[in-house]
């Protein structure tokens, strides 16, 4: 990665570059606007050259105040840095689904920012749409280095959409950082329920499901009020355990399902049996409010939620890693990515940025939040990483990472969008008593077979 001071050399580098060889790839999602990017190189150098800071406008979905206050300031301090850039940071302020949404609206409006971030499982589908640029040729003539960052969500930003898998010539954004899921433990719980430590557990390798679902009980059993373990309902938590079982969303190539696999229902069996005891928040509730609120044991969410746990004054809390079943790992790798808006009239300086909101020392930065685990796979980033407690035990985040995780992926042969609703769907009528395993099993991958392409 270059270093901040050589980015205007870089810059009019990848502007001569990029006249002299603008493409359009079958299947890239590249927009008339942006492949014929000669007028707007050609103002952008202009600016450069008569030393004008270029405009843009970034967004990302901040998890709090604090951590939008922070990209203000990373914004600022890049505007005053003078790269020749003057940029304008807006906050989303929707979870979920409705934030893309908003994005997709003002990309079709014409409305949107240069540079956004999205959940590494919309990445196709934004590409496929031709939203977002394909920055290839951008970053070769930067020298950005792929190899910088974990494969898994470099992987899939290296993809072509004609074949859905990864090809030379293609790369759709920067992963803005990683997380994975821990445990985030009540430890005056669990001792008050003469529990076994998950962390000590951990340690001895005995953290195993049967001994999650015991001192789920326990605590539940033997403390009034209070409740084991809580997980939120998205694809991920229930997503874990069909991992950790040796299952899997989808078939190797990612063009089918395969949760009716015996491994995936293995899985799914277990969290609805752990479910059925009683001995969790019920499913479908939001967990963190009765986590935070001193009365549930273990929350199961990523790195985000630290910042959250870090305003904890009523109880000591600390992490583990989650409990491991058949197949050992299989944590989730989460990420996002910074992309650049299809049809700016920078290109160019928006690529700048993307590399400048990806450096080493903005995600330290970021990662010092709490919220945040650096997307740079050096041990330097790790090593910063670990420093930054509460909690203490931040090992269980890198352990995770290290232990063959599976990537959040887009799916590039289907809609992502479609599978979640229409999987969502049919584990929440499991889940909530509405159907059997078996019939889960029966049904799942027909109901969510309209979600890839045929």
């Amino acid at each position: 990665m270059r270093k901040r001071g050589s980015v205007v050399a870089v810059l009019g580098a990848a502007l001569i570059l990029s006249a002299c060889s603008s493409t359009t790839t079958e299947g890239s999602s590249e927009s008339p606007a942006a492949s014929e990017a000669a007028s707007p190189a050609a103002s952008a150098a202009s600016e450069a050259a008569s030393g004008e800071a270029v405009s843009l406008r970034w967004r990302t979905r901040p998890d709090n105040q604090a951590e939008a206050d922070l990209y203000k300031s990373i914004s600022d301090e890049i505007t005053a840095s003078g790269v020749g850039l003057d940029l304008t940071y807006e906050p989303g302020n929707s979870e979920g689904s409705p934030y893309q949404d908003k994005l997709k609206t003002e990309l079709s409006a014409g409305t949107a920012p240069d540079v956004f971030w999205i959940p590494g499982t919309d990445v196709a589908d934004f590409a496929k749409a031709g939203l977002i640029l394909n920055a290839s040729d951008l970053a070769s003539a930067s020298g950005f280095n792929p190899g910088d960052f974990y494969s898994g969500p470099m992987d899939q930003l290296q993809v072509d959409p004609a074949t859905g898998q990864k090809a030379d010539g293609f790369l759709w954004g920067v992963p803005r950082d990683v997380s994975t899921f821990a445990l985030y433990l009540n430890l005056d719980l669990i001792d008050e329920a003469g529990a076994e430590d998950p962390r000590e557990l951990a340690a001895n390798g005995e953290w195993t499901w049967d001994k999650f679902a015991e001192v789920s009980q326990q605590i539940a059993e033997n403390v009034d009020g209070a409740k084991g373990f809580g997980a939120n309902s998205w694809w991920a938590n229930w997503g874990y355990f069909v991992n950790s079982g040796g299952g899997s969303f989808f078939n190797e190539d990612r063009t089918a399902c395969n949760l009716d696999s015996p491994e995936s229902i293995a899985g799914l069996e277990f969290y609805q049996e752990l479910y059925a005891s009683g001995a969790g928040v019920p499913f479908g509730e939001d967990a963190e409010p009765p986590y935070k609120a001193g009365t549930l044991g273990m929350f199961i969410n990523g790195r985000w939620a630290t910042p959250g746990a870090r305003e904890i004054t009523n109880f000591n809390w600390d992490v583990a890693p989650l409990p491991t079943g058949p197949a050992p790992g299989k944590d989730w790798l989460f990420w996002g990515a910074y992309v650049v808006n299809a049809n700016t009239e920078n290109p160019e300086a928006a690529w700048q940025l993307v590399e400048e909101l990806t450096s080493v020392e903005v995600q330290n930065k970021i990662s010092s939040l709490g919220a945040n685990i650096p997307s740079r796979q050096s041990q330097e980033a790790i090593d910063a990483f670990l420093t930054y407690t509460p909690p203490a035990n931040n090992q269980a985040f890198v352990d995770g990472i290290s232990n063959d995780p599976v990537a959040e992926g887009p799916l590039w042969n289907g809609n992502w969008p479609a599978f979640d609703k229409a999987s969502g769907d049919e584990v929440t009528a499991l889940m909530t008593g509405k159907i059997t395993i078996d019939d889960f099993q029966k049904s799942i991958c027909t109901v969510t077979a309209g979600a890839f392409e045929g």
